[in-house]
């Protein structure tokens, strides 16, 4: 009984030390806790700041994207920071990430994927020749669309279907990129087809003619016309227009009016598009039509 009685003795007065170094600490802990609370509204207010005043002078929005982060982490870490200098936390604290140097070599190989995300990131913003910027229509990794952000792990691509891809900057950086804003200009292709019945020196001079004044066609880039295939039911041709190039809507509305052009143009001089044909050949080696088969039964008949 004495021994229990010693025991629940101990115990007590543990807890009383406890609660009296917890009292002790309780402001420190508060402060750093308000610490904390500050340095994240001053790290978003900053950022903003930064990003403000970095729009006037630089067209670069994902650098400018960039700073803005780099900023609100600079300010969150020096936070931490004091907030541990506060608590008296802070050599302990140095302390146990230098233990963990090598469990960090070991976290850095799982999420290598990661860093290397980063690095890419930090290449696309700082690189002179960068591949695209914000507001370009881009091509990769087998999508198309408006380039909306540039972080650091990713980039956002808005699909001209409106849907937001977050493509991993590491593929950017590895795979090829089309730019089709880069130019200032791109080139409008159009496949049509004529009946095998039509001169051809007559449609090209007629197309040709119907998309000189195409909507946004550039002056100093002749219509371009070329005859390509023999197709099952037509003479299939590709035509060229090229075109001052910002957003996809251009190229819709040119193409658009090039068919449109055409269409009335070959109505007026009665060439024709044909729909598919197939062409039945009867006779065991080809080439006879089935009336003249009719016909020769029809004698054979007599």
């Amino acid at each position: 009984m004495g021994s229990i009685t010693h025991a629940a003795g101990l115990l007590q007065e543990k807890l009383k030390t406890w609660l009296e170094s917890c009292i002790l600490v309780l402001p420190n802990f508060l402060v750093a806790l308000l610490v904390l609370v500050v340095s994240y509204l001053l790290s978003r207010r900053l950022s903003a700041v930064v990003r403000g005043m970095l729009s006037r002078f630089v067209k670069n929005q994902a650098l400018i994207n960039f700073l803005g982060i780099l900023v609100r982490i600079t300010v969150l870490l020096l936070g931490f920071l004091i907030a541990l200098r506060i608590l008296d936390l802070d050599d302990a604290f140095f302390s146990v990430m230098a233990g963990v140097g090598i469990a960090g070599i070991a976290i850095g190989f799982a999420f290598q994927d990661v860093a290397s995300n980063f690095i890419a990131g930090i290449a696309l913003v700082f690189r002179s020749d960068r591949p695209f910027k914000v507001g370009d229509v881009v091509e990769t990794n087998d999508f198309i669309g408006v380039i909306k952000e540039i972080n650091l792990r990713d980039t956002l691509l808005e699909t001209f279907h409106g849907h937001s891809i977050f493509i991993p900057n590491k593929l950017i950086f590895e795979n090829a990129v089309v730019n089709y804003t880069l130019k200032g200009q791109r080139r409008v292709d159009l496949q049509v087809g004529i009946s095998y019945g039509e001169d051809l020196e007559k449609v090209k001079e007629v197309t040709m003619a119907a998309l000189e004044p195409v909507t946004g066609k550039l002056a100093a880039r002749p219509v371009e016309f070329y005859f390509e295939e023999f197709g099952n039911s037509s003479i299939n041709f590709q035509v060229r227009v090229w075109i001052p190039f910002v957003s996809q809507p251009e190229y819709l509305r040119t193409r658009s009016d090039m068919v449109v052009r055409i269409k009335k143009a070959y109505d007026q001089h009665g060439i024709t598009i044909p729909f598919p044909i197939r062409t039945l050949d009867f006779g065991i080696k080809g080439g006879e039509k089935l009336s003249a088969m009719l016909s020769s039964k029809e004698g054979f008949g007599s």
